[in-house]
């Protein structure tokens, strides 16, 4: 079985961008992100109402970590602390050595290539240093962004599912993208 160490919970950078801890403090602007609609339109979770839907959030990402079975990273830009999104690997298991991928943006960085660039890092991070053997993501088909994004990553579309999850009234498909380790 695979064991897992994250603290301390280790920092990830990449040309624009600082990958830290999720804090307490990031409740404002976590709360921001998800309570927006954009955002949150091919989320499968309730949008946040208020700010303690943000901090319930970081208090699951904090018991996953100390669980080792969640890498939750804020998304900053370089010169600044601010959350812009999250990216990571959550439901990490051990036993099959396989985590899935979540990230989420704040809409006014969208379409500046950040979150492939914090999906780059994070997967390095989870192959070379957390030896995972596998990382999947669940998409909607129609987000091309996040499909865009996993693919240029490496990402290999290896499932698609019709009307599988019941969200918002209807019935929406998912995409289920996967990435082995080098070997």
């Amino acid at each position: 079985m695979l064991t897992l160490n994250l603290t301390p919970f280790p920092t990830l950078t990449t040309q624009r961008l600082v990958l830290r801890e999720v804090r307490m403090e990031d409740a404002p602007a976590l709360f921001v992100l998800r309570s927006d609609p954009e955002v949150m339109q091919f989320v499968h979770r309730p949008p946040a109402v208020t700010i303690a839907d943000a901090i319930d959030f970081i208090k699951r990402v904090q018991v996953g970590q100390r669980a080792n079975t969640c890498a939750q990273w804020t998304m900053t830009l370089k010169g600044s602390d601010v959350c812009i999104g999250v990216v990571g690997t959550w439901r990490i298991d051990l036993e099959h050595h396989r985590g899935e991928l979540g990230y989420t943006l704040a809409r006014a960085h969208w379409g500046q290539g950040l979150m492939s660039e914090a999906i780059a890092a994070v997967m390095d991070h989870a192959f070379s240093v957390f030896k995972l053997h596998s990382v999947e993501a669940w998409t909607e088909p129609r987000n091309v962004g996040s499909v865009r994004a996993l693919e240029k990553n490496g990402f290999v579309r290896e499932a698609y599912f019709k009307e599988n999850i019941f969200w918002g009234g209807k019935f929406c498909n998912t995409v289920v993208y996967s990435r082995l380790a080098a070997k």
